[in-house]
């Protein structure tokens, strides 16, 4: 089951992530690392607008889900890129929210605890739909449970598998705009 955030939490947790940022700049400048403190800022500041892009697409569920993934300590850290804002509110955002937290559950429980997994999910907005790619690199345990997934999903929504090994998955897909 997963944890519904309430509000105190999320600003807890957004506080905490923000005083870890600025730890780093402090402790690289300190140390007289100031290039690598410079580094770091405009790490926050392409992560910012990316939660902008995210936020503005209109799929609140989604982005919500995007957001908070990291906090739940999963077995991979998730990354997500937006590549043009576009009024995403013709999509079916709690279907879309639905299958990618079923997604994520799945890589979680296949892949190895404690190894440096990664997945990065990037939004293409379009004039029909909007395409999403995943690519996820670090150790995969239980390929089984990925390919069985993937299987399904494949038919019933257009999902095309474009790699897949013991330690890379790439796929994507395209969700047309429902019409309203």
């Amino acid at each position: 089951m997963e944890k519904d955030w309430d509000i105190v939490e999320v600003l807890r947790h957004a506080r905490h992530d923000w005083l870890n940022k600025i730890q780093l700049i402090k402790g690289n400048l300190s140390l007289n690392k100031v290039e690598r403190a410079k580094e770091i800022i405009d790490e926050i500041v392409v992560e910012a607008q990316q939660e902008a892009k995210l936020s503005n697409l209109q799929m609140p569920q989604f982005a919500s889900l995007l957001f908070t993934y990291n906090w739940r300590n999963p077995k991979f850290q998730l990354e997500y890129d937006v590549y043009e804002v576009f009024k995403c509110d013709q999509l079916d955002d709690k279907s879309l929210t639905d299958w990618t937290r079923s997604f994520f559950s799945c890589l979680n429980d296949a892949v190895q605890p404690f190894a440096d997994n990664h997945l990065s999910i990037s939004i293409n907005p379009e004039k029909q739909g909007v395409r999403f790619f995943f690519d996820f690199s670090g150790t995969i345990t239980y390929m089984q449970q990925i390919l069985l997934f993937l299987l399904e999903q494949s038919t019933s929504m257009g999902l095309t598998v474009r790699r897949l090994t013991e330690d890379e998955i790439s796929f994507d897909f395209f969700v047309l705009f429902e019409e309203k």
